[in-house]
């Protein structure tokens, strides 16, 4: 079966698709000036964006897991996801503190979808 990969960097690709599932890269936000809320924005809508171009979209999630760096952000991350994921089709999920990368990262997602 082929493998397709997206955004190939050096060290790694941000898609790769494989049997109809589309696999994500670990994403964090650009502006990590910003506090978890606008953090979790962005990252939210990379996701959007990149399950769009790999013919999949937030409802046909398979997985996710969410690494914050402080437990304490957790529930203003949480009303972030709140609002963006849809009734219904809620993914399984699994959170947790972790230590990122760069320390200006306070959230980073990883999600496993089928494509449409």
């Amino acid at each position: 079966m082929e493998i397709k990969r997206l955004h190939v960097g050096k060290r790694l690709s941000e898609v790769t698709i494989h049997n109809g599932t589309v696999y994500l890269a670990g994403q964090i936000a650009s502006d990590n000036k910003a506090d978890i809320v606008g953090q979790t924005r962005e990252v939210l809508g990379h996701i959007d964006r990149l399950l769009a171009e790999a013919g999949s979209d937030k409802t046909r999630i398979l997985s996710t897991q969410i690494f914050i760096t402080d437990m304490a952000n957790f529930p203003a991350m949480n009303t972030v996801w709140d609002t963006w994921v849809v009734p219904g089709a809620t993914p399984p999920r699994a959170t947790v503190e972790a230590k990122l990368a760069d320390p200006a990262c306070l959230v980073e997602i990883v999600v496993v979808a089928a494509q449409a």
